[in-house]
C-alpha cells in the first residue's frame, strides 16, 4: 500500500491545526433547538439552519411518525422504479403551490438538486452565467455541463469588466457576460444566483436581474435554500421579498432549513423542465427517493407556514433587536434584514484565531456559535456567522447579546 498520500494529508492536517482552520465537529446531545445539550450542558444554539424552529416542532414530529406508520421507514428505490408514493406527488404538488410556480420535483437535497439542473439542461451552445459568490453546489452543478460559463462580480449588474479590489482580478458585471454570451451566439442563457448568500447574509437584486434577463432573453434560476419559507411577506422567499413572482423560471431550495431541518430538496419550475429533469436528472434516477418521514413533515410544514405568518414575523422582530443591539455595542456586522448575521473580524491582525477564540470564550458563556475562517470565507474575511430563530426568546437573545459584550470587552475588542 502506497504511503505518500497519508504523509501528505498528515502534514496538510496538521497545517490546518497550526493556523487555526482545522474544523472541529462538536458533539450535540439532545435534539436541535433555541436551547441543545453540549458535553452534558445546556447551551443556546445561534449556528443552526433551524430559521423558524420547526426542527423539533411536536407536529412536524408526530407527521414524521404518521408518515412512517402509513407509508413505511424508506422506499428501497428510485422514483422512476418504484419509489413514488402519492405522498410525494402531494408535496411536489404544495410546494410548486406555494412557490408560485407550476411544478416541482423531489430530490434528496438541494445539493443534489442543484447537482441535477445544469447538465441536463444546457449543453455546449448554451451560457450559464452564475454570480461570483453562489453556493458550491450551483458551482458543482455547472460543473457537470458543457455549457460556456461566465462569472459576474458579486451582485454587480453593470456592463463593466473591471479590476476587483478584493480579489486584484478582472471581474465582469452581469450585463457585459450577457452581452459577451449574446455575440458568441449562443442557444440559451440562464442566469444563476442564491437567492441569499449564505455568508454575508445579503439578498440576491432580483429585479434588476430579472430586467436583465428579459432584455437578453434568458432564464433566471435561484436557489432560495436561506429564503424558503420565511423572506418575503408571507415567507415565499427572495422572488417575493423582490417583488418578481411570476419572473423566475427556475427555484431550488432545501427542506434541510426552515422547512424542518432534516433532509430533502427541490426543484420548482415550469412542468415542462421538471418533466424533463425526471428523465434526465441523474441525481433524480440514481438515488433513492425522499423518506415518507420527511416527505409528511414537510407537508406538515408548508400547511403550517400557508395558514399563518406567525413563525415568520417573531423570526423578524428577533433579527430586528439582536441586530440593531450589536450595531449600538459596537461590533462589526455586515448590514442587512436576513437572520444570517456575520460578525466580522476583517480589522485584527490574526483574525482567524480572533474568531476562533471568540467563539470558544462564548461557547464558555452558554453560547453556542462556530467561527467561519478560510477557505469557507475569503481570506481576511472571518467571522462569527450567528443565525437568529424564531425558536429563540427575547431573553435567548438578550442572553446573546450580554456575552458578545462580555467578551468583546474581555478580549478589548469593544
Amino acid at each position: 500500500m502506497s504511503k505518500s498520500i497519508y504523509d501528505f494529508l498528515n502534514a496538510e492536517l496538521q497545517k490546518l491545526e497550526e493556523e487555526k482552520l482545522y474544523k472541529h465537529e462538536r458533539i450535540i446531545e439532545s435534539p436541535q433547538g433555541a436551547e441543545i445539550i453540549v458535553k452534558g450542558r445546556k447551551v443556546l444554539n445561534f449556528c443552526a439552519n433551524n430559521y423558524l424552529g420547526l426542527s423539533s416542532h411536536q407536529e412536524l414530529i408526530k407527521a414524521a411518525h404518521d408518515g412512517i406508520e402509513s407509508r413505511g421507514f424508506g422506499l428501497s428505490s428510485v422514483r422512476f422504479i418504484c419509489g413514488t408514493q402519492d405522498r410525494h406527488k402531494v408535496l411536489e404538488r404544495k410546494l410548486a403551490d406555494f412557490l408560485g410556480l407550476e411544478d416541482s420535483i423531489l430530490f434528496s437535497s438541494c445539493f443534489d438538486a442543484n447537482g441535477a439542473l445544469f447538465e441536463p439542461l444546457f449543453g455546449e451552445q448554451d451560457a450559464i452565467i452564475t454570480d461570483a459568490l453562489n453556493h458550491a453546489s450551483i458551482i458543482d452543478g455547472i460543473r457537470l455541463s458543457k455549457a460556456k460559463r461566465w462569472v459576474y462580480k458579486h451582485a454587480d449588474m453593470r456592463d463593466v469588466e473591471e479590476e476587483d479590489p478584493a480579489t486584484g482580478k478582472m471581474a465582469k458585471g452581469l450585463e457585459r457576460c450577457l452581452k459577451e454570451a449574446n455575440e458568441q451566439g449562443v442557444r440559451f442563457k440562464v442566469i444563476a444566483t442564491d437567492g441569499v448568500f449564505s455568508m454575508d447574509g445579503d439578498i440576491a437584486p432580483l429585479k434588476d436581474i430579472c430586467d436583465l434577463a428579459e432584455k437578453y432573453d434568458a432564464l433566471v434560476m435561484v436557489d432560495d435554500s436561506h429564503a424558503t419559507g420565511f423572506i418575503g411577506k408571507t415567507g415565499r422567499g427572495t422572488h417575493e421579498h423582490n417583488d418578481v413572482m411570476g419572473r423566475i423560471d427556475i427555484i431550488t431550495t432545501t427542506f434541510g432549513k426552515a422547512l424542518g431541518g432534516a433532509s430533502g430538496g427541490a426543484v420548482v419550475s415550469s412542468s415542462k423542465i421538471t418533466e424533463w429533469l425526471r428523465n434526465k436528472g441523474r441525481p433524480y434516477l440514481f438515488s433513492n427517493t425522499v423518506a415518507p418521514s420527511v416527505v409528511e413533515a414537510t407537508i406538515r410544514a408548508l400547511d403550517l407556514l400557508t395558514s399563518s405568518t406567525e413563525l415568520r414575523d417573531k423570526l423578524e422582530n428577533n433579527t430586528k433587536v439582536f441586530r440593531q443591539a450589536m450595531v449600538e455595542a459596537g461590533f462589526d456586522i455586515l448590514p442587512g434584514v436576513h437572520p444570517i448575521t456575520p460578525i466580522m473580524f476583517r480589522k485584527y491582525q490574526n483574525s482567524s484565531k480572533v474568531a476562533v477564540e471568540f467563539a470558544n470564550k462564548l461557547l464558555e458563556e452558554g453560547i453556542y456559535v462556530i467561527a467561519f475562517s478560510f477557505p469557507v470565507v475569503p481570506k481576511g474575511k472571518d467571522r462569527i456567522r450567528v443565525q437568529i430563530s424564531a425558536a429563540h426568546s427575547l431573553e435567548h437573545i438578550d442572553k446573546a447579546i450580554n456575552a458578545f459584550i462580555k467578551v468583546g470587552k474581555g478580549m478589548q475588542l469593544i
